[in-house]
């Protein structure tokens, strides 16, 4: 992992040094890095799922409904919930999930103008693949890291969701 004096947004971070004294640029150093960061592990991450036919946003569908364990269903407002986009974007992905056999859709029993969305088996099997490959490519992304900064790590990241919500 490039170190603090050679990455591009340390170059950036000492241009608004240069630049512009009076502004105290540091946030870049975090918030930079972890759009950048973030962008890279995206492009990183991406490809087995499309190697699986899978659209952005598919898997979240999927991995899901597979934690939320037996009979792995959820309504689609609970699965907006979950993924943290809008019911809209939930039934495109269903959509093209369920095109390719790999969620079905059901009367709610307790609501029967709802819907439930659950797992196939053809999904149950492709999502427990996937998060294998998944996970492993998460450590991969992680190894520069010890096993104490990552735990230090995940420690300052929930500190900063936790106030953001």
């Amino acid at each position: 992992m490039p170190n603090e004096k050679t990455d591009a947004v340390a170059d950036m971070v000492g241009q608004w040094r240069r630049q512009r004294p009076d502004l105290d640029a540091s946030p870049m150093l975090v918030v930079g890095r972890l759009f950048r960061l973030a962008d890279g592990f995206d492009r990183e991450l991406r490809p087995p799922f499309a190697e699986a036919g899978l659209g952005n946003g598919d898997f979240d569908v999927l991995a899901a409904l597979r934690r939320s364990g037996e009979p792995f269903a959820l309504s689609a407002g609970d699965l907006s919930r979950t993924v943290l986009v809008t019911t809209g974007a939930i039934t495109k992905r269903v959509d093209r999930l369920e095109a390719k056999g790999l969620v079905a859709r059901s009367v709610a029993d307790e609501d029967a103008r709802g819907r439930q969305i659950s797992l196939t088996r053809k999904g149950k099997d492709l999502t427990d693949r996937l998060m294998g490959v998944h996970l492993a490519n998460q450590a991969r992304l992680l190894e520069p890291l010890t096993a104490a900064e990552r735990k230090t790590l995940a420690g300052l990241l929930a500190k900063l969701a936790a106030s953001a919500e």
